[in-house]
């Protein structure tokens, strides 16, 4: 029996960082009642060192490795170096809130680390065996981070998250199976191919794809499949929502991309219909529910779905541009999301959670600067110039338009209007009410520099967006 040696080196990022949770684990055990920040510097440590490995093992081209089951190209080396950038940002910001909370332990960032080494697997999977695993060690990672508080809200978002992931989980692998039924193979090139040829049972094909879209728009929180985000936004401790609204839509977009526009490309004139009603429905729902919240983190967790219906925009151009477009999108959006949470984080204090959009009020006259900050990053969030926001819009309408659904940009453009009144609401409370609170901001100072950095690329992606889109161009260019 002849046994090939696989190539090891496109997944030494994944390797070494499975060794590095363990690690973290150990030392936490060992050392972590004398030094509570043994976990979160070792973190840090191993996403600097799979950064480093990913850049070095980085080469133009697209490599196959595990017998077919594991890609290496250009897409999932910068959609893996924006991950490390963004779970290592979370960390960071979410150090204080977690000490502060009796978290700060080897559970939250081994889980955390669990989660990234998911979400590696899912971007760089060429297989829908290697898919579903990422998917599922990412999701179990965050089920369990939900509930790591165990308070009545957080256990009762970690009830609904899992029970609903689990349904999600189930129509991703029904629909899988009859794909696997109707082309003989679960293999992602494998698939391509026998759809190219036409042999195939086209009804069968559908009918899994509709269960595929189904899943993939739980993943994506897009409507109406939305039903876990608010409660986890509002119920899961911020730190976590944080880690839970970012870095995993990066992930989803490279599951999407796998799966819909590699494997199932061939496919597009079916499941674009499907994803021009998620777009839309989703629009609707996150704009208008998003008016009527009290919550802040419930706000924004309708505006997280408003904004996954923007990024399906992209996806539905079915071709390079648009693909382009939405990874733009995705990528803006994390880093509109990372600093909005970061500054949730920044108001909240031992024994308060700054939950509230009252907890806005009057923060020009607390600290102007933070206060500048917020602003661009809702600047930003409502798509209005100069903020990279904009463009972002800007960049998936224009991918609609060029393949001819002119009424559907129209939608987006008048839905995107709506949600500039609950993005100017918090600006308001700002800059023209009262302070609720005379507490005084002092934030840790790698906080401060990475806040205020955060912010100001709203501002300087705005000014110079090129540099951004010609990357995500790039990494879909090359492994298109």
């Amino acid at each position: 029996m002849n046994f090939t040696q696989p190539d090891f080196a496109p997944a030494y990022a994944e390797i070494f960082l499975l060794v590095m949770v363990c690690v973290v684990l150990l030392a936490d055990l060992a050392w972590g009642e004398k030094k509570s920040s043994i976990a979160y510097l070792l973190a840090q440590i191993s996403l600097l060192g799979c950064m480093f490995i990913t850049f070095a093992t980085s080469a133009p081209g697209v490599v196959y490795t595990f017998s077919g089951m594991f890609v290496d190209d250009a897409m999932a080396d910068i959609l893996k170096m924006l991950v490390y950038i963004t779970v290592s940002t979370v960390l960071v910001y979410s150090r204080n809130y977690i000490s502060l909370r009796g978290m700060l332990s080897g559970e939250f960032f081994g889980l955390a680390l669990f989660a990234t080494l998911g979400m590696m697997v899912m971007i760089s999977a060429s297989h829908f065996l290697t898919l579903y695993l990422g998917l599922e060690l990412l999701s179990l990672s965050l089920y369990a981070m939900v509930a790591l508080r165990r308070t009545v809200g957080a256990t009762e978002a970690a009830i609904k998250f899992f029970v609903l992931g689990a349904l999600a989980s189930g129509f991703l692998l029904y629909g899988m199976s009859m794909i696997y039924g109707s082309t003989g193979s679960l293999d992602i090139p494998r698939i391509v191919e026998v759809i190219q040829t036409g042999s195939i049972n086209h009804p069968v094909l559908v009918v899994g794809l509709v269960f595929i879209v189904a899943g993939i728009s739980f993943k994506l929180s897009a409507a109406p499949f939305h039903m876990w985000v608010p409660d986890v936004y509002e119920g899961a401790p911020t730190a976590v929502v944080l880690f839970v609204g970012s870095a995993p839509k990066l992930a989803a977009f490279g599951f999407v991309m796998r799966l819909l526009a590699e494997g199932l490309g061939g496919m597009a004139a079916d499941w674009q219909g499907m994803l021009i009603i998620l777009a839309v429905i989703s629009m609707v729902i996150g704009n208008l529910a998003a008016i009527a919240q009290t919550n802040i983190k419930r706000m924004l967790a309708y505006s997280t779905i408003s904004h996954m219906g923007f990024m399906l925009l992209g996806i539905i151009g079915a071709d390079g541009n648009g693909y382009s477009a939405a990874m733009f999108y995705v990528v803006v959006y994390v880093l509109m999301t990372l600093g909005t949470f970061g500054m949730i984080i920044l108001l909240s204090r031992e024994g308060f959670e700054a939950e509230k959009l009252d907890d806005f009020k009057g923060l020009n006259r607390r600290n102007p600067w933070y206060a500048f900050i917020m602003l661009l990053l809702m600047f930003s969030m409502a798509g209005i110039p100069p903020t990279v926001g904009i463009y972002a819009k800007l960049s998936v309408l224009q991918a609609v338009l060029s393949v001819g659904y002119v009424w559907l940009a129209v939608v987006a453009v008048l839905l995107s209007l709506i949600g500039v009144f609950y993005y100017l609401r918090i600006v308001k409370l700002m800059y023209f009410d009262e302070p609720e609170t005379d507490a005084v901001i002092l934030p840790q100072p790698d906080v401060k520099i990475l806040l205020s950095a955060n912010g100001l690329a709203m501002l300087g992606f705005g000014l110079f967006p090129q540099a951004l889109i010609a990357l995500c161009a790039y990494a879909i260019q090359q492994s298109m």
